[in-house]
This record gives C-alpha cells, sequence and structure tokens, in this order.
C-alpha cells in the first residue's frame, strides 16, 4: 500500500491511497475521538499512478468534505485510516503544545525503540511506524514535503539512502546504538522466535529473504559454546548480513546486502556525525533528555524496557569468543565512541 496526505483545511481532507490489488477503489474510514464516523472511497482518477504501474485506474484520491462529516472544520481531534489496512493515514489533533519539526527515529536495534514510540507519539500531529517497510516512493514523499510538519516517523532504513532528505526537509534525527555483543544477541534470539513462521509454508513469505536464516536457527543450542562455532561457520548469507556489523552496514551503505569493508567504518562514523541525536542504551534517560529537550517536549522522562536474561547472558557467551569480534568489529568503534561521549558529556 503507497498513500500520502495533500493537506487539511478544515472543511476539506485530501490525500490519495494506492491499494495492494491494482484493481481495487482505495477507501478511508474516519473516526472522532475514537468512534468512526464516515467511510469514504476514492473519487478522483489520477493518470500517473498507471504509468508507475501502481493501480489500473488510477482512481485513488480522496476528498473527506462537511457533507461526509457536518461540522469537520471545528473537530479538533480526527483520524483518518484506511480500510483495508488500518493504517494511519492522517491525523488531527489541537496545535496547542505539539512538538513543530519533522522527527525521524532511526531504529538501529533488531526490535523497535516502543518506549521512545510511546513517548513522542501524543506530542505530534502525524506519526508514523515501521517506515522501513514503506515503498521507497512514499518514503521520499515524506521526507520531502512541506505539508508534514510536527510528524514524528520512526523506522530501521539505510541511512545514506535517504540523509539528503533529511537536511531538505530540515527533519531532526536521532538513533540509539546498543552494545555490538548484546545487539548480535539480540538478531539472533529475533531469529529464533520466528523459526516457526519461517518453517510453516503459509507464513514464510512474511520474513522474506530471512525465514532462511530463521529457519537455520532451529538446529543449534545458543548455550553451548560448540554449537554456536557451529552455527557461525555455517551460516547463510541472509543471516550473515543481518549480524555482520549491522550498524556499520546501516550507516554506510546504499543496500541491505553490500560488501562490508573497512571504508565503510569510516564513512559510518561521519554520517553519524550528522545525525541531530545520538545516543546509547546504557545511558537512555540521557538520551531521551535530550530529545525531549530539543523538541521543547514537558514530559517525565521514560525508562527503557528490560532487555531479557537470556539475551544478556548470551552477548556474554559471545563476548568469549574471540571469531566473533571481527563481527562486531566496526560497530565497536562506532558504540565505543558514543558511549565514551555520552559519558563524558552527561557527567559534565
Amino acid at each position: 500500500m503507497r498513500f500520502l496526505l495533500e493537506g487539511d483545511d478544515g472543511a476539506l481532507i485530501r490525500g490519495w491511497v494506492v491499494p495492494d490489488d491494482p484493481t481495487a477503489i482505495s477507501r478511508v474510514y474516519v473516526t472522532v475521538e475514537g468512534r468512526r464516523v464516515a467511510e469514504v472511497s476514492a473519487i478522483h482518477k489520477d493518470p500517473t499512478f498507471i504509468e508507475y504501474g501502481w493501480h489500473s485506474t488510477g482512481q485513488c484520491h480522496f476528498e473527506v468534505r462537511e457533507d461526509h462529516i457536518p461540522g469537520l472544520a471545528g473537530i479538533e481531534r480526527l483520524e483518518i485510516y484506511d480500510v483495508d489496512t488500518n493504517v494511519l493515514i492522517h491525523r488531527r489533533v489541537p496545535k496547542a503544545g505539539l512538538a513543530k519539526p519533522k522527527a525521524v527515529l532511526i531504529n538501529m536495534h533488531i526490535r523497535p525503540e516502543t518506549v521512545i514510540q510511546t513517548a513522542l507519539f501524543p506530542h505530534f500531529k502525524q506519526s508514523y511506524f515501521g517506515i522501513g517497510r514503506f515503498p521507497e516512493e512514499i518514503l521520499l514523499a515524506m521526507f520531502d514535503t512541506d505539508i508534514l510538519l510536527s510528524c514524528f516517523m520512526a523506522g530501521s532504513i539505510i541511512l545514506p539512502r535517504y540523509e539528503g532528505h533529511f537536511v531538505q526537509g530540515n527533519a531532526l534525527t536521532m538513533l540509539m546504538l546498543h552494545d555490538p555483543y548484546v545487539e548480535m544477541a539480540s538478531r539472533l534470539v529475533w531469529l529464533r522466535e520466528r523459526a516457526d513462521i519461517a518453517n510453516d509454508p503459509n507464513q514464510r513469505w512474511r520474513l522474506g529473504q530471512l525465514a532462511e536464516a530463521a529457519a537455520f536457527t532451529v538446529d543449534y543450542d545458543y548455550t553451548d559454546v560448540k554449537s554456536l562455532k557451529r552455527l557461525f561457520r555455517m551460516m547463510p548469507e541472509p543471516a550473515y548480513h543481518l549480524l555482520y556489523n549491522p550498524y556499520t552496514r546501516q550507516l554506510s551503505t546504499t543496500q541491505p546486502d553490500d560488501r562490508i569493508i573497512p571504508a565503510n567504518s569510516i564513512i559510518a562514523v561521519e554520517i553519524l556525525s550528522r545525525v541531530g541525536i545520538v545516543g546509547h542504551r546504557d545511558y537512555f534517560e540521557a538520551f531521551m533528555a535530550t530529545v525531549f529537550d530539543r523538541l521543547k517536549i514537558d514530559a517525565p522522562v521514560p525508562l527503557p524496557l528490560p532487555i531479557a536474561n537470556t539475551t544478556l547472558e548470551l552477548a556474554e557467551r559471545l563476548r568469549g569468543l574471540r571469531f566473533v569480534r571481527e563481527w562486531v568489529e566496526f560497530d565497536t568503534v562506532l558504540s565505543d565512541a558514543v558511549h565514551a561521549s555520552v559519558s563524558q558529556n552527561w557527567r559534565d
């Protein structure tokens, strides 16, 4: 699905949604204070969508008007969702007290930073999570548009592909690093948790190329050093791309399966230096305090979710394996530099 808001003028809200089914007419529904009040189908056709091969008829533009919802212009809080997917298309809230800039949280951790997302959501007019799964055309439109002010976006994206658009759109970029061994352990646990999906023919597609990697993990014992050594020796390529210096990959490449060489470490450091706010998981509260300060948010600083003991134990086991060091060599440089900087600045 592809979508974009074109404008909210009070009495008229315009946008477009291209459904996954290229023959379907897109539909959105409107909620006011959590209550569903209207459903609106697309009425305008756009030949551009046909030219791009996105839709067979181009009938994807919608308008929400006063005749759909009486008193639309005076409603302070409403949300518009896609009917088929329940994806949030637009959110109208009172302007008072909202954070003004466009802010992008680049998730470096394998799991979304839900505590950060939950803490920031109430302070923005628009919020979009999981943007790493959005089509590139939509991401570029969201990054470049002047309409999406007071907009918070979060997800795992390869930074070099979009860095120029963040600068152009005056976006505040933010990211937080974990200890590289904890990150590797988290990724191994994440794969193991999805092994059942990978082995189910009806669900395997949900994991894409990582299905092979997830299924591969079931044959190995994470608590046994010899088994871990075999795992790393026999690992399929998709698992290698997920585990080998993932921070450096995300900060220095343009494709998720690009080869990592020493020069990438230098590129990663340069790009990291241009990110608006960089934090370390060991100083989570310092990171959140800085984010709130930059966004002028007056709210209690949240506490991080605890990392599971099994993950921390696996991280320490990995730390003791000499051959694993090259798998985190470049990421360790990044993590150590950020950790030292944050610890010094926060102490001062």
